[in-house]
């Protein structure tokens, strides 16, 4: 994927998307010793970056096959991303999702006019549903993270933030299925001026930093997270782009994800959901650990979404 497929990427769904506002907060500046900058993907239409690859990937269907609609599977922040992108063109959108998918996500797909289907909480009966689907209905399979279009349009978000702050000297990220931070680190590669990419995750799903210590795509025996967009795997077309460009990831306790969720929720006044606050936890902690290692230096975060179930806040 190269620098041009980035900018016609961008080009293409602009239209479609918001670019979304970069964000400072002078009291979380003091604590990490550096000057952050928040790409608020919160604010983004679904309520999360997702929204971005759904619709490069819906735009780039045939006619044919927008006619058939498109399947995927998602615990909820792309579900909802490619329901509305599909409804945006009038495709149909089939959707699979956990039973354990949070209600408010289930509530968006379907005012985004996506079709749930539910399934048990695991990869397996996510993927073996949505092949049925696929199957039955002819629809087009769409991986929420492990597709060359959706990767492309994750990596939109890091661009326009590259665009605004162009010398940054981190980008941190979430790391779930690995779309995003795949799509950024490409942005990074291309538009960045010696910037690093990093990923954060939970201890309790942490196979993408694994996967970087052995070199292989490893599974998670279990997600007990609350972080529930970052409980999928990595796939064969982002984890090659995240060996080449991304410098590490840092693992984080459901503790630290709480703690900093409510630091931004207090101190910035926004709303962000527990895989977004992963990202927060993880620049925090490094600045606790190595107090001198962001000192003068610029950092990018990916708020990744703020689509939180009120119900179950877990402060």
């Amino acid at each position: 994927m190269t620098r041009q497929d980035l900018l016609d990427c961008h080009k293409r769904i602009t239209p479609f998307v918001h670019n979304t506002s970069v964000l400072t907060s002078r009291l979380i500046d003091k604590e990490v010793n550096a000057q952050v900058f928040f790409k608020c993907e919160n604010f983004q239409r679904a309520g999360a970056y997702k929204m971005r690859g759904a619709t490069n990937a819906i735009l780039q269907l045939s006619e044919e096959q927008k006619k058939s609609g498109v399947v995927t599977h998602s615990s909820g922040n792309f579900a909802q991303a490619l329901s509305l992108a599909a409804q945006s063109v009038g495709v149909t959108a089939h959707i699979v999702m956990p039973n354990t998918a949070p209600e408010v996500k289930k509530v968006g797909v379907r005012e985004y006019g996506g079709k749930i289907y539910e399934c048990e909480p695991t990869v397996e009966a996510r993927q073996s549903l949505a092949d049925e689907i696929g199957l039955k209905m002819g629809a087009t399979f769409v991986h929420p993270s492990n597709d060359n279009n959706v990767i492309l349009g994750q990596g939109t978000a890091a661009l326009e933030l590259l665009e605004k702050q162009p010398d940054l000297d981190y980008i941190f990220c979430p790391v779930g299925g690995g779309g995003l931070i795949a799509g950024s680190a490409l942005a990074v590669k291309y538009f960045g001026n010696n910037c690093k990419v990093f990923g954060a995750e939970p201890f309790e799903a942490d196979d993408a930093y694994r996967s970087l210590q052995s070199g292989k795509i490893e599974s998670n025996e279990t997600t007990n997270t609350i972080a529930d967009g970052l409980k999928t795997m990595l796939g064969d077309k982002n984890f090659p782009i995240i060996k080449e460009l991304v410098s590490g990831i840092v693992r984080i306790t459901e503790d630290e994800i709480v703690t900093a969720m409510k630091l931004v929720w207090e101190r910035m006044k926004i709303i962000i959901e527990p895989s977004s606050a992963v990202t927060v936890a993880a620049v925090v902690k490094q600045s606790m650990q190595q107090p001198e290692i962001f000192q003068n230096k610029k950092i990018g975060i990916i708020i990744s979404g703020g689509n939180v179930d009120l119900s179950k806040l877990p402060f």
